[in-house]
């Protein structure tokens, strides 16, 4: 139960950026208060707490160090966790499981009911959050995409759309790994420019940046669509709309490369199960079981070939066009 202090506690070191602090040499809470203008007290009761789980360390002179978990909230970590962490002890997070009854009662999204819009809506709405989750969703990506590309064969395959790609950070690596693909990064126009500037940009001579809404329409004409984390944002008719786009605009032969987690049935743990209630309260999505997969693809036009584990927490679901389907 008090899993939520230590989360709060380890969000407040990465927004205070006290791991950037630590980077050349440990230091003390009075001189990190000085350099951040904080009670040195309170600053080192906060850092005392996470010490004990291994976010820092206390030495016996009172200075605090790195520790492999708190070196990964500096901002120039690779992979860094920071924005992520950050995003973790935001104010709208909070509220939204704070808000879990209300979602298990209505099956309807927490952040809607507080703020009268749609997650996605209030990020656009409040640049600065949307910029904190922005860098979260590539944080997550510096660790993924690398497993993505390495877990799946592109051979065959040479153009490939990534559906609500963000940044461009899965399909910049999917490219270097592929000299032969072609690649589309399509997504919302905000989001795209500032994509332009992103990991996509030393690859534009294969590579082009579309926008437009992914719940009616994709770029045509090519061999595969991949997209991560995308549909287990959505309920099952919004992830029809996109995925029946996709079938539409597919190659003959072509592919649908979905994601996401795979839920399994039984009471091991599962961090996917814990994610499959922050979609429950955000973005009113889900995650999904192989028999849920598969019934969204055959619904869809598409029949489930396989699924692909990665060395990440994320499988990859590949599609194949179910022919006659559509």
């Amino acid at each position: 139960m008090t899993g939520a202090y230590v989360a709060g506690a380890v969000s407040c070191v990465a927004q205070l950026g006290i791991p950037d602090l630590l980077e050349a040499a440990p230091k003390s809470a009075e001189e990190l208060a000085k350099e951040i203008g904080a009670d040195p007290r309170a600053l080192y009761r906060l850092m005392r707490a996470t010490a004990s789980v291994g976010v820092l360390s206390e030495g016996p002179d009172g200075k605090f160090s790195q520790t492999p978990m708190s070196a990964v909230l500096r901002s120039n970590a690779t992979p860094s966790l920071r924005a992520w962490t950050i995003m973790g002890g935001r104010e709208w997070h909070g509220r939204g499981w704070s808000n879990l009854e209300y979602c298990v009662r209505t099956g309807k999204q927490a952040v809607e009911q507080i703020y009268g819009a749609h997650v996605f809506d209030f990020l656009k709405q409040h640049p600065a959050e949307g910029q904190i989750f922005n860098d979260a969703m590539t944080e997550l990506s510096m660790i993924d995409s690398p497993a993505v590309a390495e877990a799946y064969n592109f051979e065959g395959i040479r153009s490939i759309v990534d559906v609500g790609g963000g940044h461009g950070l899965l399909l910049a690596t999917i490219l270097k790994g592929n000299p032969h693909l072609r690649g589309i990064l399509y997504e919302m126009p905000h989001v795209i420019e500032g994509a332009k500037n992103g990991p996509l940009k030393p690859l534009l001579g294969r590579c082009a940046l579309a926008s437009g809404d992914m719940f009616s329409s994709v770029p045509e004409g090519v061999d595969a669509y991949i997209m991560k984390h995308i549909i287990h944002d959505w309920p099952d008719d919004g992830c029809l709309q996109i995925l029946k786009a996709c079938r539409k605009g597919v190659n003959s032969g072509g592919r649908l490369l979905v994601v996401d987690s795979v839920i399994q049935p039984g009471n091991d743990f599962s961090p996917g199960k814990f994610l499959d209630l922050q979609m429950l309260i955000f973005p009113s999505g889900c995650e999904r079981t192989e028999k849920q997969f598969r019934d969204l693809f055959a619904a869809s036009g598409w029949r489930l070939s396989r699924i692909i584990p990665t060395v990440a927490s994320d499988s990859i679901v590949e599609g194949l066009p179910a022919y006659g389907s559509l």
